[in-house]
């Protein structure tokens, strides 16, 4: 069995600054045939892909607008069946990290010395 962890080099963005990444490591691994899932890295999502989300929806942490943006800025990417089956533990953290990444640079540094992201 094949387990994966990302590294911000796998992030879809060869230009991604280590701010604009944020790891997970999953409470329950996702597993994709031989695969094992064990961590994602999202990346910051760039204007064009939160077409179809309401940023307060993600504001908010609504679970269908977080699952809408999961498949377009995880790596390795997850189908949207996967991020659907996500454990309650591991979609709150992604959801966090998510709702970070629309916050201000200094409040982002503030949420992180306060162990939120």
């Amino acid at each position: 069995m094949t387990k994966i962890a990302t590294t911000p080099k796998a992030a879809n963005s060869p230009a991604a600054n280590a701010s604009d990444l944020q790891h997970v490591h999953l409470d329950t691994p996702i597993q994709r045939g031989e695969t094992q899932i064990t961590e994602l890295t999202l990346r910051k999502p760039k204007a064009g892909e939160l077409r179809g989300v309401s940023i307060s929806d993600l504001f908010n942490m609504d679970t269908g607008a977080v699952l809408k943006l999961i498949p377009r800025v995880t790596s390795p990417s997850l189908t949207q069946a996967e991020a659907e089956a996500l454990e309650l533990s591991d979609f709150s953290k992604i959801a966090i990290r998510m709702t970070a990444f629309l916050l201000p640079k200094t409040a982002q540094d503030q949420a992180a010395e306060l162990g939120l992201n």
